[in-house]
C-alpha cells in the first residue's frame, strides 16, 4: 500500500489550521489545541515544515509560528517533501538510487513516469484547496496512453 506517514498527515492538519488563522502567529501548544494533537507531535512537525520554508517560527513572548507564504502557493508536493524527503515510488524513481539490479532491469523508465504522475497530482493540490475543500480536476490522461476495449471469450 502506497500511503503517507502519520506524520505527514499530521502537518496537514497543522498547516491547515495556521491556514484558517493566517494573519495569527500561533504557538505550538495552541496549534495542539486547535488541531486536536498533542504537543510533542506538534512540535516535532513544525521543525521541518520550518526548515522547507513553508511554516516561520517567532520566538519570545509573543512567539510562534504562521504560514510563510499563502495557502494559495504551497502545494502539496512541498508538505509531503518537507516531511517525507523527494518523491519516490520505487527506490529507482530517485536519481541518486541504491538499487543493485537498476543496470539490467527495464522498469526504471515506466517507474519514474508513474512517479512524475504522482508528483504532478501532488502539484495540483495546494495547501488552500485543502483547508477549503475546493476540489481539483483529475490530470488528464498521458498523451501516449492508449485504452484498449477487452472482451472475454465465450467457452
Amino acid at each position: 500500500m502506497l500511503r503517507v506517514t502519520r506524520l505527514t498527515d499530521y502537518a496537514t492538519v497543522v498547516l491547515t489550521v495556521l491556514a484558517a488563522r493566517s494573519e495569527a502567529v500561533l504557538s505550538a501548544p495552541e496549534l495542539a489545541e486547535l488541531a486536536g494533537l498533542e504537543t510533542p507531535t506538534v512540535s516535532k512537525v513544525l521543525k521541518p515544515l520550518a526548515q522547507a520554508g513553508l511554516v516561520d517560527g517567532f520566538r519570545g513572548v509573543n512567539g510562534g509560528y504562521r504560514l510563510a507564504r499563502p495557502a494559495t502557493a504551497i502545494t502539496l508536493i512541498e508538505i509531503v517533501e518537507a516531511m517525507e524527503g523527494p518523491l519516490a515510488i520505487t527506490e529507482c524513481s530517485l536519481d541518486d538510487n541504491q538499487c543493485g539490479i537498476s543496470h539490467h532491469c527495464g522498469l526504471r523508465a515506466n517507474w519514474r513516469r508513474i512517479n512524475d504522475v504522482v508528483a504532478d497530482a501532488l502539484r495540483g493540490f495546494t495547501l488552500a484547496s485543502l483547508h477549503d475543500g475546493t476540489t481539483v480536476p483529475p490530470p488528464s490522461p498521458l498523451p501516449s496512453a492508449r485504452r484498449i476495449d477487452a472482451r472475454l471469450a465465450d467457452t
